[in-house]
């Protein structure tokens, strides 16, 4: 687990907790954590109220994998930045972001935080994001599929 900005942390599976007392947590996995929250085995239907998200007290779970096509859909970001607006005001309050690798998922929506929600990063453009998120995250290896869904729909956000 990796501090990138003051209480705001990213790191992989190994680093999934559950979000209780000064932790919030950001489930950016499909396997297996939004899959053990909602109570599905191989699939879920896309009718399915929590099909996208499901957020539990101080969790929130997100069914989001990592392709190389651009295959997000914007709620998964939107719901992780009111998310994300709940918890940081709280003193104290620890962010972790977290996906099965640590690379790509969780900080890239670190970086959409820092960037759309707390503004101490640049939110021209995801590019420029991008490039001042790795000066503080030299882990940051997002796959094409995130960077280009990322780049297209960055005003949305």
């Amino acid at each position: 687990m990796r501090e990138v900005y003051k209480n705001n942390f990213v790191g992989d599976i190994s680093d999934c907790r559950e979000g209780v007392g000064d932790w919030a947590v950001i489930h950016a996995c499909k396997y297996p954590c939004h899959r053990n929250a909602v109570g599905y085995d191989k699939k879920i239907s896309s009718t399915h109220p929590n099909y996208l998200v499901l957020r539990k007290k101080q969790n929130l779970y997100l069914n989001i994998i990592d392709p190389d096509k651009p295959l997000f859909m914007n709620p998964l970001f939107v719901e992780t930045l009111n998310f994300c607006n709940d918890y940081c005001s709280t003193p104290n309050m620890k962010l972790l972001f977290h996906c099965n690798k640590g690379d790509s998922r969780a900080p890239s929506l670190a970086l959409l935080h820092l960037s759309k929600n707390l503004h101490i990063i640049n939110d021209s453009s995801y590019e420029h994001a991008a490039k001042e998120y790795q000066k503080i995250d030299r882990f940051y290896r997002p796959s094409r599929g995130i960077r280009i869904y990322l780049s297209e729909h960055w005003n949305e956000f």
